[in-house]
């Protein structure tokens, strides 16, 4: 299976029904069409999964009880009816197509489903979102070679990177059961080395965000056989914003000699829309690595990786503290600037045989741009805490305080296909 390729469903000429789906710069439009849960706010009703369009969401539940589908699609729109889009993603990639023609066909503007469809619109305003799967498992990757390289700077500034770093995806496994939709993020307590001989237990003075890709994988693979890179690429099911919190002085403690633990699993947020790699198809592009890298392992390699494994998504961070009216942009980077591809990272976590499932999410690591203040933490835009950011007003920032609210966003965009986001990804630190 190669990446995913552009088809009618991303014709920058199709309009939809939805009115504000047509209005430039919306995240939604109906080349989009991300999948996520809700019910409507206020109400007791059972989730169920919808399709953000516009400034709505198409409640699929009623859009299977009121509209007339085609046969094949009616099985297809069952599990989401019923708000398990885990089952869903374990249909494989033919029935992730298959319904998104079948939605795009009845959201477009000359499709004949619209009478039926308008009454399963709820406006986003009014919905109340979950978290859009079962995250099975979480892995964290360090494919962000730009922030591993201003991490390691401040460790090693001789050698920032380690020998390994351009020959093996590096990771760590982290807690699935902290990953949330952001909200309230309380500050964790835990051992603090100082300048005393005895490490004290205290709440966190270092907290930082992460701005990073999560990977939601859709099909997995049985124990004791790997995923080779077409079928880790097939395996793929979307794409989310993930903010993995870290209290840098509990990491700085304990990370020595198994890496990090408290000082990570205590909160990992993920933005509530899946955007499918089918929408995404239209911003894939090739692996670019300087020439004098060295090329992956075979296992890493393949033809359809280096022409369009890689995928264009702006993503940005931005920060509103107590009394602010509005967040401020704190930096700015692209997933074109991580080491390795989605597909590497899922083939790779495969690689020893280790079985993946519908629903496991692996965060890419925090992506950093190459250039000064595009660092994707606070770690690396305050210099490890030694140049405070100056803020709006007169204040100022080393790391996050109580109150402090950090937003995430996403968007790809190029010339010749129509923009698409990710919605924003909000989280407030709360003492």
């Amino acid at each position: 299976m190669s990446v995913a390729r552009t088809d009618s469903t991303h014709d920058p000429l199709l309009l939809s029904w939805v009115d504000s789906a047509n209005r430039p710069g919306t995240d939604f439009p109906i080349q989009n069409l991300p999948l996520g849960r809700f019910r409507r706010r206020g109400s007791d009703e059972p989730l169920r999964a919808g399709v953000a369009i516009g400034e709505h969401i198409l409640d699929l539940k009623l859009a299977l009880q009121q509209c007339p589908w085609p046969d094949e699609v009616y099985p297809l729109l069952e599990p989401l009816a019923a708000g398990d889009l885990n089952r869903f993603m374990a249909l494989g990639r033919p029935a992730w197509r298959r319904l998104r023609h079948a939605l795009s066909e009845a959201l477009a503007a000359d499709g004949d489903q619209g009478p039926f469809l308008e009454l399963c619109l709820v406006p986003q305003a009014q919905a109340e979102m979950a978290m859009p799967f079962q995250v099975a498992e979480f892995t964290e990757f360090h494919a962000g070679i730009h922030h591993a390289t201003a991490v390691g700077r401040l460790l090693r500034p001789d050698h920032p990177l380690l020998p390994n770093y351009k020959w093996v995806p590096l990771a760590c496994h982290g807690r699935a059961s902290s990953v949330g939709l952001g909200g309230d993020i309380r500050r964790p307590r835990g051992q603090i080395k100082g300048p005393a001989e005895a490490p004290e237990f205290a709440p966190t003075r270092r907290l930082d965000f992460e701005l990073e890709v999560g990977i939601v994988v859709g099909r997995g693979n049985v124990p004791g056989r790997p995923l080779a890179m077409p079928q880790a690429e097939d395996a793929i099911f979307g794409l989310v914003l993930l903010n993995d919190w870290s209290a840098r002085d509990l990491l700085a403690w304990e990370g020595a000699p198994l890496g990090p633990f408290l000082g990570k699993n205590f909160a990992t947020s993920i933005s509530p829309w899946v955007v499918t790699m089918e929408a995404l198809a239209p911003f894939r592009r090739p692996q670019v690595r300087p020439p004098e890298d060295p090329p992956p392992l075979p296992y890493l390699d393949g033809a359809a990786n280096r022409e369009g494994g890689a995928v264009d998504i702006v993503l940005e961070s931005w920060l509103a503290t107590p009394g602010m009216a509005q967040p401020v942009p704190l930096a700015a980077s692209n997933l074109l600037d991580a080491y390795w591809t989605p597909a590497q990272l899922v083939a790779h976590h495969a690689s020893n045989g280790c079985p993946l499932h519908p629903g496991d999410l692996l965060g890419t690591g925090a992506i950093s741009g190459p250039q000064p203040g595009q660092g994707a933490s606070l770690l690396e835009l305050t210099q490890g805490g030694r140049q405070p950011l100056a803020l709006p007003g007169g204040g100022q920032r080393v790391f996050l305080q109580d109150g402090d609210t950090v937003v995430l966003r996403a968007a790809c965009q190029r010339r010749g296909a129509v923009r698409i986001g990710f919605g924003t990804l909000t989280g407030t630190v709360r003492g």
